[in-house]
């Protein structure tokens, strides 16, 4: 006779149902059939006084085991490898140890819920680009691990673009030059960043400084001053558009001093200012010293030439 019944069927009664070793072998088939993870099988139910109750209770204990396994599966499952959270274990008329085991694998997976859509909530929102929000929920081990550094990467960000909006506004939008941005403790990518818009705004205030110095010298008549800080693109085009600017102004500068130091104070007439590559209003102002310079030259020397004569009569 075989010891382990199949299941959903009981052991043959061909010895009568309510023989002691009997109903001991259905129970121990039952027991063994659960101790190896099987809840499919069930005692007789029919078997009478002492014998039936027992079947009644450890049929009982199997389906309250089946239900127990099956809702912690599938909260497992659901939270563990689909990524649903939320779910919660449900066990009617669950009582003592199975009560807690179920109310444990609920607090698990609720507390796991909550952390994890706060994570999600604040990694959502730094996406977005709102650094406001910090990992506010009670957390322990790897998982309090996880919210430090969470929280940590939020207050760096926040300072670092804090850093970078008052750098950028204060060179940008104030003319305020020689800002730089101050991140404490960062490394990585995120120094990179910041050193190098400390590098921009230092390259800039360098490049606007040496071009507002030349161009005050220039207001003030000091033509001896030229751009030599290092420059790339429209900031280069600017500075050899400002330094030619000064090599134009210094020549018609000396040309107009040198025509007038002539014509005015040396006596040398026909004296002609010469500034190559003028244009403008450059070209007008050099035009208009030769053409006084000519007016000027013509009739001294007609005059020159009358006086002589007149002085022989």
């Amino acid at each position: 006779m075989d010891e382990h019944p199949a299941p959903h069927t009981p052991a043959g009664r061909a010895d009568g149902p309510d023989r002691p070793d009997q109903v001991l072998r259905q129970l121990l088939a039952g027991l063994t059939a659960v101790r190896d993870g099987d809840f499919r099988t069930r005692l007789g139910p029919d078997l009478p006084g002492v014998p039936g109750e027992i079947a009644t209770v450890f049929n009982g204990m199997v389906e309250q085991l089946a239900r127990v396994t099956s809702e912690v599966t599938r909260v497992a499952r659901e939270v563990g490898s689909e990524g649903r959270l939320g779910g919660q274990a449900d066990v009617p008329g669950a009582a003592g140890t199975w009560l807690g085991l179920t109310d444990a694998v609920n607090a698990m997976a609720g507390d796991l819920t909550r952390q994890l859509r706060n994570i999600a909530q604040v990694t959502t929102a730094v996406a977005r680009g709102d650094l406001t929000q910090k990992i506010e929920v009670d957390a322990r081990g790897e998982l309090l691990e996880l919210k430090n550094t969470v929280n940590t990467m939020v207050d760096q960000l926040s300072a670092f673009a804090g850093e970078v909006t008052r750098v950028a506004r204060e060179v940008g939008s104030e003319g305020r030059l020689g800002g730089q941005a101050d991140v404490r403790d960062v490394s990585g990518t995120w120094k990179d960043l910041t050193d190098n818009v400390n590098v921009m705004a230092s390259n800039l205030t360098g490049q606007v400084r040496s071009m507002s110095e030349v161009a005050t010298a220039v207001a003030r008549g000091d033509l001896s001053r030229k751009i030599t800080v290092e420059a790339k693109g429209e900031m280069a085009a600017l500075a050899d558009a400002i330094n030619t600017m000064v090599d134009t102004l210094s020549v018609f500068a000396g040309e107009v001093t040198r025509v007038a130091r002539e014509v005015g104070t040396e006596g040398t007439l026909g004296g002609q200012a010469r500034v190559p590559n003028v244009a403008g209003t450059w070209k007008d102002l050099t035009d208009n010293v030769n053409f006084m310079a000519h007016n000027l030259t013509t009739p001294v020397r007609n005059i020159a030439q009358v006086t002589p004569a007149v002085a022989r009569g």
